[in-house]
């Protein structure tokens, strides 16, 4: 009896053991590709990692997992914290499963910029969801990203599609401007709304409007639907005001209820009309070129900014110059000019 228990321990910390080895670059993208979702998990968490061991590592797994043709749609959702984003994320993913889809979720966390810290808590609100075999949820740390958009989003987008995903929700915080961020990586843009809580006039602003594909007034149930039915008429109006968009589509306006699950299968049936709209016009193809040519501009931006912070002379002259700076000695842009000469002559 001891023996077949120890045997038993034995067999525990070797599986254990088999869990937290280093895998390598082929054994992540076979993992990936054959859709195995804890070794997808630990292939998006190299990904995240800002560590200079694990770049190498990402960008070669990034490349191997491009080159897997995938059809999958990728949708943003976003709207004002309560709005009830993880609850109608639920529901429309489940919705979808049993449409036989398979659906992963990447849900942005906000972080704290004091603690840098977050909760990563989307699990715990979608429990039905992250028991569905068809289902991948990633919660993942939104960084000092702008707008709340996790920094490495776009790169897990990736790794999920090549992990047979057919669809790819991206969930934002909702606040600032994260709702740019999310557009520049999305074929369908899903705005959530709330009927009143003085939301529909905060609703109509340019840019949040001219990105949205459409517009869902949530929690429409009990005595708060009338109220929705009246704000999806005002929305309705202020979409008219603006000029047709590049892709051909007129976007709609919805009301649903995620808690009583009415209205969800009508926002898929309006994500089909829109995908088969901008298939046959062409432009889904094209806009999903410029995203990828953003993507490079973005990762530029990124490499550079990195390159910058590790030089020698910056490290070395940055605090004295954000004392400086701080205590009115020397301007700001006199600052970065110094640390920029810096920067170039180490370059050299």
């Amino acid at each position: 009896m001891s023996s077949e228990k120890n045997k038993d321990t034995k067999g525990v910390l070797q599986v254990k053991k088999h869990r937290k080895k280093k895998l390598s670059v082929e054994d992540l993208t076979y993992g990936v590709l054959n859709g195995d979702k804890a070794i997808l998990a630990r292939a998006i968490t190299i990904v995240e990692s800002t560590k200079n061991e694990d770049l190498k590592k990402a960008y070669a797994l990034i490349e191997n997992c491009l080159s897997k043709e995938s059809k999958s749609i990728r949708i943003g959702i976003t709207g004002v914290p309560g709005v009830g984003k993880s609850t109608f994320i639920e529901i429309f993913g489940k919705t979808l499963t049993s449409l036989g889809k398979k659906v992963a979720v990447l849900a942005v966390d906000p972080t704290s910029t004091l603690s840098k810290g977050s909760i990563l808590g989307d699990k715990t609100r979608m429990q039905e969801l992250v028991k569905d075999p068809n289902a991948f949820i990633r919660p993942s740390p939104s960084g000092e990203s702008l707008g709340g958009v996790a920094r490495k989003t776009r790169e897990t987008v990736i790794l999920c599609e090549a992990a047979g995903f057919d669809i790819v929700l991206i969930e934002t915080v909702g606040v600032g401007q994260s709702e740019t961020a999310v557009h520049s990586m999305v074929d369908f843009f899903l705005l959530l709304k709330l009927a009143g809580a003085g939301d529909e006039l905060q609703g109509i602003k340019r840019g949040i409007m001219e990105m949205a594909d459409a517009i869902v007034i949530n929690k429409a149930e009990g005595d708060n639907l009338k109220r929705a039915q009246l704000a999806k008429v005002e929305f309705e109006r202020a979409l008219q005001l603006y000029p047709p968009k590049e892709n051909g589509w007129n976007p709609m306006v919805s009301t649903c209820s995620a808690i009583e699950n009415k209205g969800i299968i009508e926002i898929w049936e309006m994500i089909v009309q829109f995908l088969d709209t901008t298939k046959d016009s062409g432009y889904f193809e094209k806009n999903r070129q410029n995203q990828n040519k953003f993507w490079l501009m973005q990762t530029i931006d990124e490499l550079l900014k990195q390159q910058f912070y590790r030089t020698s002379a910056v490290k070395e002259n940055l605090e004295s110059m954000l004392k400086k700076v701080a205590e009115d000695k020397i301007s700001p842009f006199r600052a970065a000019e110094v640390l920029m000469v810096g920067y170039k002559k180490e370059l050299k």
